[in-house]
């Protein structure tokens, strides 16, 4: 319950449309993002977004709007959204007011505003070490720079929250990494099949959770994205620990604010976002990095309308990530799972002072081993694979093999498909590829190459 200072300003309803209410102020106006309460329902929240005309603000409703009418008194509380940060969030599924949304209760807790300006440009700091997930597609084609941002983008249906998971899983079992996962606008199924898995295999206790489903209001969806920014801040500023933030999923959070841009009357721009679509996206983005006290690594869900990449929305966000995964839906419907489109993907990471000249040196004739097989293709699907040159041959197939090699078993699907995950190294990955590129391996069937761990399972396979 949000306490009231009595030297509060007060002022009256103006007008209520949908989650927008206008409250006219006789005095001093609240400032932007200052939470505001019904003088006699004080279980009522709203915010103030913007400043409207003479003295009035426009704020949007936080809790239902049933208990709200023409004329009632509102008092500004002098305080903005408090969330709760630190150890005693682990562990535990939180909406975007840091209430408990598990059943318990969360006692001696700190609390934090979820609004911060960005850490000053002098204190950032860009780490050149990898961070290794384990998963070979990724790891090889797309590497993670720690402290830095990777963005996973796909249509409906492709995959990214798996990936995503896979991910949570890997980082906090085998690197034993504090973990803070975003919710935004996903269905309260999917939220429950998060936190009931979680629970199930141990990771809950390393994972702080912030829930804003689909069926909330734009403003509390809106919000969600700020309350883990603020919890992850926490970790890096005061507890100086490295964190990693994962948010599922960033498209949610543009709409949302595009839906409450629209219910203010604003011009929409390009494609029909918000004309503060940039700026949306930079406040969340631009808090998210490392400082010299410890770093904050983002892996960021994208949903892509219509899997259309060029869409204002994906290229508005596109631009912050450090490695970008692409999700295929051709790739997921040929089988092959992490359905990750290798050539629309791309890394910062990959240079040779990062990953190591092996590393590197391989990754280039891999990219050209797999351009060259999509001109190959072509061919094929037209006049058949025997019209090839004999070197063409060798290529096309020792390309089919890296392809299916980069498949594989999810620790966090173990129980759909029946089959045991695997975790990697980036390491053992550089290695089998180069053995798959050198010919070592060409008396292999492609097939049992799809679904492996390293190429050490393949114990019936004969070195050429």
């Amino acid at each position: 319950m949000p306490t009231v200072n009595p030297l509060s300003e007060s002022g009256k309803i103006s007008s209520i449309r949908e989650n927008i209410i206008e409250v006219e102020f006789p005095g001093k106006k609240p400032s932007r993002h200052e939470l505001l309460t019904l003088e006699g329902d004080r279980t009522v929240k709203m915010e103030v977004y913007t400043s409207g005309r003479d003295n009035t603000v426009y704020a949007i409703a936080l809790t239902d709007v049933k208990h709200l009418y023409r004329g009632a008194k509102v008092i500004s509380t002098g305080e903005v959204i408090l969330v709760p940060v630190g150890s005693e969030t682990y562990g535990r599924l939180l909406n975007a007011f840091g209430e408990p949304q598990d059943g318990r209760a969360l006692a001696g807790h700190i609390k934090r505003p979820i609004y911060k300006n960005p850490p000053p440009f002098i204190d950032f700091v860009v780490s050149k070490e990898v961070l290794e997930t384990g998963i070979k597609a990724v790891d090889f084609f797309t590497p993670f720079r720690k402290g830095g941002k990777v963005g996973i983008f796909g249509g409906s249906g492709v995959g990214k929250t798996v990936l995503v998971l896979e991910l949570i899983h890997n980082v906090e079992f085998v690197k034993h990494t504090n973990v803070i996962f975003a919710g935004i606008g996903e269905r309260v199924r999917e939220g429950q099949e998060l936190y009931q898995s979680l629970v199930d295999t141990g990771l809950i206790k390393g994972t702080a959770l912030v829930f804003g489903e689909i069926n909330e209001r734009a403003a509390n969806r809106f919000r969600v994205a700020y309350s883990a920014a603020a919890m992850a801040e926490y970790s890096r500023d005061e507890e100086k620990k490295d964190v990693v933030i994962f948010i599922d999923n960033i498209y949610r959070f543009i709409q949302a604010g595009n839906e409450l841009s629209t219910l203010l009357g604003s011009i929409p721009s390009e494609d029909w976002y918000q004309p503060t679509l940039s700026s949306d996206i930079g406040m969340i983005q631009e808090r998210l990095v490392s400082t010299k006290n410890a770093s904050i690594t983002s892996v960021q869900a994208i949903y892509v309308p219509a899997d259309d990449l060029a869409d204002a929305g994906v290229q508005a966000v596109l631009t912050y990530f450090d490695s970008v995964i692409v999700l295929s839906r051709a790739v997921a419907g040929e089988g092959r799972y992490p359905a990750v489109d290798i050539l629309a993907s791309s890394s910062s990471v990959l240079s040779p002072e990062i990953i190591g000249q092996e590393h590197f040196d391989i990754y280039t004739e891999a990219v050209s081993v797999l351009k060259r097989f999509s001109q190959l293709n072509r061919i094929v699907s037209i006049v058949g694979e025997y019209e090839l040159t004999k070197t063409d041959q060798l290529v096309y197939h020792r390309a089919r093999k890296l392809q299916n090699y980069m498949t594989q078993n999810l620790f966090v699907t173990e129980e759909q498909t029946g089959r045991k995950g695997s975790y990697v190294s980036r390491k053992k990955t550089v290695a089998d590829v180069k053995a798959i590129l050198e010919g070592k391996f060409d008396n292999v069937p492609e097939d049992k190459f799809l679904n492996l761990g390293s190429l050490e399972t393949l114990v019936n396979a004969k070195p050429a």
